[in-house]
């Protein structure tokens, strides 16, 4: 009887390989037609705000007010809304933006695809909202996303950006861009500075009698390194260049917010929304759902995502990293 299990046991095991054999080739012939393909394009989404709220609102008065009552309201919003339509003038257009920062800046590819799809239809009167959340990153990421909304100014549309719990370093560095900031109460703002940190191996390294080499054409082609021993010359030259770098970050808040006493804000340090308030880093404390509620009742508010699709590939790979674990019990 134990033999018979035995052999059963290994014959599953056997079955189980050659699946997975099978699904790794699948999923590597899939992943080279993919790439073969070149990268696959995303998708722009469209989402009307103000249809949104509508439907909030009538899902809330059909539970609370008598029928006779909830009747009335239809009726009554049927005449507005056919009293809307026969007006001439357009009504004004509001495009809202989302942007989560991480640290690489990632959704700035999104980002430039959702500007140019709104520079393509906009007009005037029309105004961008940008719901932004980041507590910085790198500088070129940063600096990129920051010039996508330059795009919006530089043809004359207004842009809001709306910060309902942080934007610092690279984060208020896109906020800056904006012709109107808001921020709730307790948002993070400022955090206007430059950091570089990494450790250094050099002395674990010499006490384990490990050589590092490190070969370079042109004295400044690194300055610190993790494994190499650290220089005061090299050290000297990465401040002046983060110092640098500091320096363009607060050319740029001036240039957007000459109201701003840059010396007094660009320290580091950072603000809750009603101490930011009085330093001028925001322009008004508000929260994005306010601000938005608020304009909804005057203009159309579209929200645009753009959403990359995600490959075969990439389908298949969680696939079978989900069965493998599940296999493995993880």
């Amino acid at each position: 009887m134990f033999d018979a299990l035995m052999q059963l046991g290994l014959f599953t095991a056997k079955i189980f390989i050659v699946f997975l054999f099978i699904l790794l080739l699948l999923v590597t012939f899939f992943g080279l037609i993919a790439k073969s393909r070149g990268k696959l394009k995303g998708k722009l989404s469209v989402k009307n705000l103000n249809q949104k709220y509508a439907e909030t609102m009538e899902t809330v008065l059909q539970e609370t007010l008598p029928k006779k009552l909830f009747k009335r309201f239809l009726k009554q919003r049927k005449i507005e809304e056919k009293i809307k339509q026969k007006k001439a003038e357009k009504p004004k257009k509001v495009y809202v933006l989302d942007f989560q920062g991480d640290i690489k800046a990632t959704a700035v590819a999104a980002l430039r695809e959702e500007v140019t799809a709104i520079l393509n239809v906009a007009e005037p009167g029309d105004e961008v909202l940008l719901r932004l959340e980041s507590m910085g990153g790198i500088v070129h990421g940063y600096g990129l996303a920051a010039a996508q909304l330059m795009r919006l100014r530089a043809k004359q549309i207004p842009l809001t950006i709306a910060i309902d719990k942080v934007a610092a370093s690279g984060g208020y560095m896109m906020a800056c861009v904006a012709n109107k900031i808001l921020a709730a109460p307790f948002a993070i703002i400022g955090s206007i500075g430059v950091i570089v940190q990494l450790p250094n191996f050099h002395r674990a390294l010499k006490e384990k009698h490990i050589d590092f080499e490190q070969i370079t054409a042109g004295e400044y082609k690194r300055t610190i390194s993790v494994f190499g021993e650290n220089t005061e010359s090299g050290r000297e030259k990465l401040q002046h260049e983060i110092e640098d770098i500091h320096q363009l970050f607060k050319n740029l808040i001036m240039d957007y917010r000459q109201q701003i006493d840059i010396q007094k804000v660009a320290t580091g340090e950072h603000w809750l929304g009603q101490q930011a308030l009085g330093l001028k880093l925001v322009d008004e404390i508000q929260t994005s759902d306010d601000y938005l509620l608020e304009r909804s009742k005057e203009a159309n508010l579209y929200e645009i995502s753009y959403e990359t699709r995600k490959s075969l590939f990439s389908k298949l790979t969680a696939t079978s990293r989900m069965a493998l674990g599940k296999w493995l019990g993880l």
